[in-house]
């Protein structure tokens, strides 16, 4: 943590030194802007069977309070070289794939502006999949103490090595903004996994016309999971067993499970309204993949009142699985087999159904929750929130589920957001 720590303060710098290079040659001394965002906040979860969690971290609250789990620290800087040109870098700071707090860098580009309507940036940039991709870990921004993990625990990745692409232009008083993101990324996930995408491509376009905003987009990847301590190894001993034992449906298995650099689309749908003092957001997603990861069909829908600084809310969320692996895998094998022949499919058959536990946004679940925003001070707004989390036919997203865990789960979040 200290190496990546020591990478984003250097990276966070850069605008610094290229404006002080400036300087000393004589041209001008750019003017650097250093923003920055947070949330401190502690969260408990009533359940002592399984651990509460944001999507993609390694470990959650279990009957136990715990700050992890909702806050974060984020650092911005930006530097304008000339009228077109910008440098940009941003790094965060929380608990996320990693037991410990880990550092992270979020963007690191530059940016080109093309023309009055047509930018163009290269480097780290957000992967726009969702109505709030570009700040959804600023948690002054969001209505909602965290957003809803039933759609954002869909996709693994918050930002693309590559470039992106954005057009705006208004027709009247509605506004357009389209966004074109191409590049591929590799992110670690809980338990040891890394996900990598290659070739991606994401389009995002979005409308607003008053106090209302619609958007919609779609990405595809080609998906790799490498984890050789579980999945890798589970593929192998599918396609042995299936050759020594002559199951010609374990090969077939096998070649399904495997997440090699196989196909993956995400498409959503999202609504926005903030309309005398009513607040409205909604998104509806759809994801397709040709691995073991499940085809889920996920949304939400949250409204909230203002009443001068004070903005209670409700939210409804689901989480639906379309369709997953059938695990093929004999529970025994036919008499006159080799001895150790019903022991292995029995192991074989027992890591097939533990694919759902990996880490990718696998089960089925539904979030009701209410809460409350204070803003109370400038730039600084006091959450509260309560959730009540019901799994579906399995585990829903909770982590380190352990034997005698059922019902629904009450989830408990204070937290103080601020902007800088």
């Amino acid at each position: 943590m200290m190496m990546n720590k020591r990478v984003i303060a250097t990276l966070l710098a850069l605008p610094l030194a290229v404006s002080t290079a400036y300087a000393q040659d004589g041209g001008g001394f750019p003017a650097v802007k250093v923003s920055g965002f947070g949330s401190a906040a502690v969260t408990y979860s009533d359940n002592g069977h399984a651990e509460f969690a944001r999507p993609n971290q390694a470990s959650g609250s279990s009957r136990d309070l715990r700050t992890g789990i909702d806050s974060n620290l984020g650092l911005q800087a930006d530097m304008p070289v000339n009228s077109w040109l910008s440098l940009t870098a941003q790094g965060l700071v929380r608990r996320d794939a990693e037991e410990s707090w880990g550092a992270e860098l979020s963007w690191a580009f530059a940016k080109a502006r093309l023309s009055d309507e047509i930018s163009l940036r290269v480097g780290r940039v957000g992967l726009p999949v969702f109505m709030i991709s570009d700040y959804r870990n600023v948690g002054y921004a969001n209505t909602l103490l965290r957003p809803p993990a039933e759609v954002y625990s869909q996709v693994p990745f918050n930002s693309v090595d590559g470039l992106d692409v954005t057009w705006q232009h208004s027709f009247g008083d509605t506004s357009v903004t389209s966004q074109l993101a191409v590049g591929s990324v590799k992110s670690p996930l809980a338990g040891g996994i890394h996900a990598k995408g290659k070739k991606i491509a994401a389009l995002n376009i979005s409308a607003e016309h008053g106090p209302f905003t619609v958007r919609a987009g779609h990405a595809r990847a080609d998906i790799t999971i490498d984890d050789s301590a579980s999945l890798n190894t589970l593929v192998a001993g599918l396609r042995a067993a299936g050759a020594g034992y002559r199951f010609a449906a374990l090969p077939t298995l096998a070649n399904e499970i495997e997440a090699n650099g196989k196909g993956a689309h995400f498409s959503s749908l999202g609504l926005a309204m903030d309309w005398n003092n009513i607040v409205v957001q909604s998104e509806f997603a759809k994801r397709k993949t040709k691995t073991y990861i499940n085809d889920t069909t996920s949304w939400y829908l949250m409204g909230g009142y203002r009443i001068g600084k004070f903005l209670p809310y409700v939210s409804h969320a689901r989480l639906k699985v379309d369709s997953a692996i059938v695990n093929t895998v004999p529970a025994a094998c036919p008499a006159g087999y080799p001895a150790a022949c019903t022991p292995t499919l029995q192991q074989l058959g027992a890591g097939v159904r533990r694919l759902p536990n990996t880490g990718v946004g696998q089960g089925e679940q539904s979030t009701n929750s209410f809460g409350f925003r204070w803003d109370f001070a400038s730039s600084v707004a006091l959450k509260v929130q309560l959730d009540r989390v019901k799994p579906r036919n399995g585990n829903g997203l909770f982590l380190n589920v352990q034997p005698g865990f059922k019902d629904a789960v009450m989830v408990g979040a204070l937290s103080l957001d601020f902007v800088f």
